[in-house]
């Protein structure tokens, strides 16, 4: 869930609007920063081209990442019109960091979104009241009261990828590891969020949403990079799919409000909270058309991010068998011979905690954070910039930065999370999350429910890699490995999973047969 960038209440986070808003749209970074000529670019620039030459349009983050070496900690590119000034180095993000000087930006990919998702929590201006209303209406939904009450259903549908996995392993069969955690994570999430089965582990091909919603991510992408006067001809085709992604988006959403408002009530969860929620101080509601858009932002950021996060790390754990087998050996300390962990076993689980930060450390799979001068300032004391000007920060790189993380931050090594190396590093060297008044609200959700299914297939399954495959990182805004497979090898005796134990899975399954989607025809 680490798309949806946006977790407490902030006085500041509209400071400025009292000038009023600053203009939508892209603004290129000659408008913002008035001494641009001192921050360097790469050589050979093109005219009207800009730097845009050997860029590959499938890989613009990775290519960023590779510029941003070059150049250092803070550089900026051009192509088409657009300059964009990039930001990595550990003491320029913890400035951007600083609420009181700057602000989240909605730009580039985030801009792109908003015909999907308007005024949804990640992709609001921050000018709009729908964010701070939504926060406040939904952020009891992640308290440690109702994350409790979401570990039963989280364990369901882990059993679910498990019997998945059980048969290929018998088989010889090897997994498709983006593909079985995109198809875990969204289950998660909009059973716990929103009541609803969306039977993906049932069909044979990802459900029409994954395809939707991954037709969304790849075409915002490409917006950011074909240029403006010729996108209408080269995006035509691309275009036209693009209104029947979110054609489709709308509909399943609508019917999943719909059911929830002409069916049985629910038990509390987020479509509950936004519905018949009233704001504590205001007494104001969402908008039928907000909540459209606040289960888009949920369903799309609840999964996307954290089943790019556990595929990497499961990548990780099957090409360090030593590593591995230290997280297991903690799984089986802490949880011993129960037939399923309880909600308070999984927080202790802290060395394959430690797997999952670095994990998101190399690759965090929403990669890149936006921030805008809320004043005029002077950024690392040598770059003037004007109010509304922003900066892109690169993840990838802020967490290699040899600086913080030292001379072999390409390596993985989960002891870098360990207590005291944590203390021992500059503040704001970490931000999987995004940073600030609009980081991750379900920062809690996505670490209790990746922590926990890693755990679950430790305990229960050797992984073992493809010894042919190098790692491919591909881009649809977020990151997700490609092409990754794992054969399973069975731990013996392996333990039991899930609740199917305790009845709950069988509960789970009943209730969704209660009512069927009338748009998806999957459970509600």
């Amino acid at each position: 869930m680490a798309g949806t960038r946006e977790t407490q209440s902030s006085k500041g986070a509209s400071k400025g609007a009292s000038k009023g808003a600053l203009p939508k749209g892209f603004r290129s970074a000659e408008l913002g920063w008035p001494e641009l000529h001192r921050i360097p670019h790469p050589p050979y620039r093109v005219p009207l081209i800009g730097d845009a030459v050997g860029t590959n349009l499938r890989t613009p983050l990775q290519d960023s990442l590779r510029v941003g070496r070059a150049l250092g900690p803070i550089f900026r590119r051009k192509g088409f019109g657009k300059e964009i000034v990039f930001v990595w180095g550990a003491g320029l993000t913890g400035e951007l960091a600083d609420e009181s000087r700057f602000a989240k930006h909605v730009g580039l990919g985030v801009a792109n979104l908003r015909p999907v998702a308007g005024d949804g929590l990640f992709t609001a201006y921050n000018h709009e009241p729908n964010w701070q209303l939504a926060h406040d209406v939904l952020a009891p939904g992640f308290s440690r009261e109702a994350m409790e009450g979401y570990h039963a259903m989280m364990l369901g549908v882990a059993s679910r990828l498990t019997d998945r996995w059980d048969g290929a392993q018998a088989a010889g069969r090897a997994v498709d590891v983006p593909g079985d955690m995109t198809k875990l994570t969204l289950e998660t999430i909009a059973r716990t969020g929103f009541g609803h089965d969306f039977d993906s582990f049932e069909r044979a091909r990802p459900h029409p949403f994954v395809t939707a919603m991954v037709g969304a991510l790849s075409y915002a992408q490409r917006l950011n990079v074909v240029p403006a006067p010729v996108a209408p001809v080269l995006m035509r085709a691309a275009t036209r799919r693009n209104r029947a992604d979110v054609a489709y988006l709308n509909r399943t959403v609508d019917a999943v409000v719909e059911a929830r408002l002409h069916g049985p009530a629910g038990d509390g969860d987020l479509l509950d909270r936004m519905l018949g929620t009233a704001h504590p101080e205001t007494g104001e509601r969402l908008t039928p058309e907000n909540v459209r858009r606040q289960v888009i932002t949920f369903l799309i950021a609840g999964h996307e991010t954290t089943s790019g996060a556990l595929s990497f790390a499961l990548h990780y754990l099957a090409r360090h068998p030593e590593i591995a087998a230290r997280a297991r050996a903690e799984v089986d300390r802490v949880w011993g011979d129960a037939p399923e962990p309880a909600y308070e076993q999984v927080a202790r689980l802290r060395y394959v905690r430690r797997v999952l930060d670095e994990s998101l450390r190399l690759w965090p799979t929403a990669p890149a954070f936006a921030r805008e001068a809320r004043e005029d300032t002077v950024l690392g004391g040598a770059h003037p910039m004007r109010r509304g000007a922003w900066a892109l920060v690169l993840m990838p790189l802020l967490h290699r930065d040899p600086d913080a993380w030292g001379p072999d931050a390409e390596r993985f090594d989960p002891d870098r999370f360990e207590p005291a190396a944590v203390r021992a590093r500059p503040a704001h060297t970490f931000k999987p999350f995004g940073t600030g008044a609009r980081a991750c609200i379900g920062r809690q959700f996505a670490l209790h429910e990746a922590t926990l299914v890693l755990g679950l297939l430790l305990r229960r399954y050797e992984l073992l890699p493809d010894p042919a495959y190098r790692l491919r990182v591909a881009e649809r805004l977020t990151l997700m490995p490609e092409g990754l497979t794992l054969r399973l090898g069975r731990r013996s005796p392996a333990p039991a999973v899930g609740p199917e134990v305790s009845g709950v899975r069988e509960s789970a399954s009943a209730s969704a047969s209660t009512s069927r989607c009338p748009v998806t025809g999957a459970g509600e």
